[in-house]
């Protein structure tokens, strides 16, 4: 498996698209690397703080989007970056540790190569059929699997991503076969689950909803801990009877180096808007769950989902070449 098969659609090499956002009348100039196109609720995210953050931390802020390599792009140019508090990540977390799992020689560690900020914001997965299959639940869906085996392909967004690695986890827990079939993103699933060309998929929550909530697709199952506050109606994969959990969540870090103390008033400024009524407002509104953690909470829940999720991605056998 090459990088280009592993790039999502947009996400293949391209010069970063570099977008003004709100600034200070003094002081200094701080970027906001998001390593995505724009457009998402990622990148929302990352506006939606630029625009507090000048008044806040009295300095200009913009957004830069620098796309390509499934995120690995911007997190070099973040890595390469001066310490002096003049560039800032914004990535997800799966980034920032499956890269270096999938990579035959790692591009960056995580831990020795970034300063913690905050973890932002959540994110779901969720299990999705077609409406051609006639499937209403879970459990329906794995007995239409064992009744076509032929037929048993589900899409993920793209390989070496959590929806990826979940599907995996699906044929093992279940004990079934099933064949993965990459794309280059959400959107080109849902036209085929629409169509039919595609019996289900594993994506994210936030690319599914609309065409859920207006009958075009279903989805069936979350992947998450605990019900969606977005589909409290859907149950979660555990609840379904399969022991698998599986979340996202983007976070902040600065360059390794960078002073504890700026990284500290990031936290802080970050958990501060993150709780304005209108900011979570908007956030929901694109199925993202407001988070705004201290340094030493993302630190762990960056660990925690490593150890989760290395065993898994070994047991695949998955790699990517440099």
């Amino acid at each position: 498996m090459n990088r280009r098969e592993f790039a999502v659609g947009a996400l293949a090499l391209a010069a970063g698209t570099r977008i003004g956002t709100a600034t200070a009348e003094s002081g200094p100039l701080t970027r906001v690397i998001f390593p995505f196109a724009p457009g998402g609720s990622g990148d929302m995210l990352c506006r939606l703080l630029a625009n507090y953050f000048p008044a806040m931390l009295d300095r200009s802020v913009i957004v830069e989007n620098r796309t390509g390599g499934d995120g690995l792009i911007g997190i070099r140019a973040v890595k390469g970056a001066s310490p002096d508090t003049s560039t800032v990540l914004v990535t997800t977390g799966p980034t920032m540790y499956l890269l270096p799992m999938v990579e035959n020689q790692p591009s960056f560690d995580s831990a020795k190569d970034f300063v913690p900020v905050s973890q932002l914001a959540r994110f779901e997965f969720v299990v999705v059929v077609s409406p051609t299959i006639g499937v209403t639940d879970f459990k329906q869906l794995v007995a239409w699997i064992k009744a076509n085996p032929a037929k048993a392909s589900y899409g993920v967004p793209s390989s070496g991503t959590i929806p990826h690695f979940t599907g995996w986890q699906l044929e093992k827990v279940l004990g079934l076969s099933m064949t993965r079939v990459p794309y280059r993103g959400s959107a080109p699933i849902i036209t085929d689950l629409i169509a039919g060309h595609v019996p289900f998929a594993v994506t994210t929550l936030s690319d599914t909803i609309t065409q859920h909530r207006s009958g075009g697709i279903r989805i069936v199952a979350v992947s998450g801990p605990t019900r969606s506050p977005f589909l409290s109606d859907v149950p979660t994969l555990k609840e379904s009877g399969v022991d698998i959990v599986a979340d996202g969540w983007y976070g902040m870090w600065l360059p390794a180096g960078s002073p504890p103390d700026f990284a500290k008033k990031l936290s802080a400024a970050a958990a501060e808007v993150l709780a304005k009524p209108e900011v979570r407002e908007k956030l929901n509104a694109v199925t993202l769950i407001p988070v705004g953690s201290t340094p030493e909470d993302l630190t762990k829940a960056l660990a925690a989902d490593m150890a989760f999720w290395q065993p898994i991605v070994k047991a695949t056998g998955y790699k990517i070449t440099n």
